[in-house]
């Protein structure tokens, strides 16, 4: 069945600060960390004011989940201030913790409006085709501008966007978190092609500076900032077709080099 955003999104709630997720894969495969965490800021949005929405959110990847089974959030409400919301969420599945998260919602205010970052010069989405590369993200159409280093093995620039309606702020919110785990900075690395073995999130941070339509095409920019010990690090913006700078990202993950080829065509 091919699962739209509102229904990824869509959790049961079983008490005030505990849900379940309804849609699961029908077979067995990785959970995709950014589906479990758009999962937990959906459940910690059901527990705070409806004035208020997220702004950061922070997640550690502590296990392998499984898409294939149902996925249990118990949010923890650390506060409730005059403006501001904080909430913890853990996620677990047969008694296991795989994810945890912070994150934060603020009241809307007025404020001054700047940003450093401006939309890279690229085609834009009405100029490309849909993209064909196979991720595990589902309902959302993907099309590839030119990338930074030429060759990559996979790309560090890409416009996105819901296939399906978002119909409020909240969903909207969360499906940019959805994305946001999708793809990698490391990927501009020089030099690395063909150097590292698969990627695994470690820890993953969003700031949403600014509402943006997730049911409309966004452009999500990632670069490399640091590889060492086997980790690498790197950040990102999503911008609003407009050009808005809708969000900041930044993660860690695993980056180690790939196994030795051996056999025949070893070399």
């Amino acid at each position: 069945m091919d699962y739209g955003l509102p229904d990824l999104l869509t959790l049961e709630r079983i008490e005030d600060n505990l849900f379940r997720t309804v849609v699961v894969s029908e077979e067995p495969a990785g959970l995709y960390g950014g589906q479990v965490a758009a999962q937990a800021l959906r459940a910690a949005a059901a527990t705070v004011a409806g004035d208020r929405h997220p702004h950061s959110l922070h997640g550690y990847f502590l296990s392998r989940g499984d898409a294939s089974r149902r996925v249990l959030l118990t949010v923890h409400r650390d506060r409730d201030g005059g403006s501001y919301s904080n909430r913890r969420v853990i996620a677990i599945q047969n008694g296991i913790v795989i994810f945890n998260m912070v994150c934060s919602f603020h009241v809307t205010e007025d404020g001054q409006d700047y940003q450093a970052h401006r939309l890279p010069e690229v085609a834009g989405p009405d100029e490309l085709a849909d993209s064909e590369i196979a991720t595990r993200l589902r309902g959302v159409d993907i099309r590839l501008p030119s990338q930074p280093v030429p060759g990559q093995q996979w790309p560090s620039r890409v416009w996105l966007r819901s296939r399906h309606p978002l119909p409020d702020d909240i969903l909207q919110a969360c499906a940019l978190t959805y994305v946001s785990d999708m793809f990698s900075g490391l990927a501009a690395i020089p030099g690395g092609r063909g150097h590292t073995g698969p990627l695994t999130s470690i820890d993953h941070a969003v700031w949403i500076y600014r509402k943006v339509a997730l049911d409309d095409w966004v452009l999500m920019d990632l670069e490399p900032q640091s590889a060492a010990g086997g980790r690498g690090m790197y950040t990102g913006r999503i911008f609003g077709r407009d050009g808005t700078l809708a969000a900041g990202i930044a993660q860690e993950s695993l980056f180690r080099p790939a196994p030795p080829r051996t056999g025949p065509l070893a070399g």
